[in-house]
């Protein structure tokens, strides 16, 4: 029965909720299993608990919104209005895109209401990757997707799944990909598969991907242009759940890491740490701040240059972490203990890995 209860070490950083059962497509790999049942989505009043319960909880963390597919839910943006009007100053869309790419006023609707970021699942830049992740040909939903929100200025990150033998040597792709849709793309959150939920068969050794296994791979793939030693833990979570760096791509194609001040190689949370957290989230994923009146004089500044900096590292900016989520084969107590991505379920709030924690035979212990 796992909450955060005082043998927890971590507050929330950032909540998924979960808006809805339902979902459009039926991957193949999925953590919900969504689409499974037929399950009524909780209305309006329902979601305003939750919200209430959680701000009360963990206070003004970043939220997730989640299913299933929140998009296909018409009143999402009264959700998105009702939690910013309770206090959620960041939220985050977690989507396939689909309908995004579809519907332009449904995006403008989002963007409107107060929606901070799109996390659109990502596999790769060739439709095999799609076909086999997720079913279908995907590549064109995903570029309608980003086109659609940068017509109407919405931030996005893109969450790769990483599965080996079928696009773990695209990662390098990928970030290509990030980099040439500056600034609308913010960053990018490589997934390593876990297995909980749906997924096709028991997983072997060689089905996985470890975090050092990923650094190589993105310092391999980028040609060295971003390498291991640029990589850190994050300093809300425990040392072997993830790691990031930010990058900043100069004007001749140069990428300048900006690694952290000091060692941060495998530190217990820290006081403040988690407020640290939160504002790096919604700073390097979120909207830029627009150009101040300084910068936009800035050729008849004897500090064009210095402005010229500022302004690559406000749009030129891409941020890359990586998060290795548990499932029953290979789940670390201690892990769970420092965890501050969190589910909100029931009145509960939940560790990620422990919410989504389900038997070879797809049995879950929350769901």
């Amino acid at each position: 029965d796992c909450g955060l209860c005082p043998e927890h070490r971590q507050q929330s950083c950032c909540v998924l909720l979960e808006v809805t059962h339902r979902c459009n497509l039926r991957c193949p790999l999925c953590f919900a299993d969504a689409g499974k049942e037929d399950r009524e989505d909780p209305d309006l009043a329902e979601l305003e608990e939750e919200l209430k319960l959680l701000m009360e909880t963990a206070g003004r963390c970043n939220l997730q919104l989640s299913g299933g597919e929140p998009t296909l839910r018409d009143d999402l943006p009264e959700i998105i209005a009702l939690a910013r009007h309770l206090g959620f100053t960041f939220i985050q869309l977690n989507t396939n895109g689909l309908r995004l790419a579809e519907d332009a006023g449904y995006v403008r609707a989002l963007q409107e209401a107060g929606l901070s970021t799109v996390f659109l699942q990502f596999d790769g830049t060739r439709e095999e990757i799609y076909e086999a992740l997720r079913g279908k040909p995907l590549l064109a939903v995903k570029e309608g997707t980003i086109e659609n929100c940068a017509r109407h200025q919405l931030p996005v990150v893109l969450v790769p799944t990483v599965v080996p033998g079928i696009n773990d040597d695209h990662i390098g792709a990928v970030i290509d990909y990030a980099l040439r849709g500056l600034p609308v793309i913010r960053g990018i959150n490589f997934q390593p598969v876990s297995y909980f939920g749906r997924y096709p068969r028991a997983p072997q050794d060689r089905d996985r991907i470890t975090l050092p296994e990923m650094m190589q791979a993105i310092e391999h793939q980028t040609g060295g242009a971003m390498q291991v030693a640029d990589f850190a833990p994050t300093g809300s979570k425990h040392c072997l759940c993830s790691f990031h760096c930010d990058y900043v791509l100069q004007e001749d194609g140069i990428l300048t890491p900006l690694r952290p001040a000091r060692s941060q190689c495998c530190p217990q949370p820290e006081a403040g740490s988690i407020e640290q957290a939160r504002k790096y989230i919604a700073s390097r994923w979120g909207k830029p701040a627009p150009p101040g009146e300084f910068e936009q004089k800035q050729e008849e500044s004897p500090y064009a240059s210095w402005d010229r900096m500022l302004e690559r590292l406000r749009y030129y900016r891409l941020s890359i972490t990586c998060v290795a989520f548990q499932d029953a084969e290979n789940l670390d107590l201690e892990r769970l203990q420092d965890c501050s991505l969190h589910f909100m379920a029931g009145g509960k709030i939940i560790p990620f890995c422990a919410y989504n924690l389900s038997s070879r035979e797809g049995r879950f212990l929350y769901r």
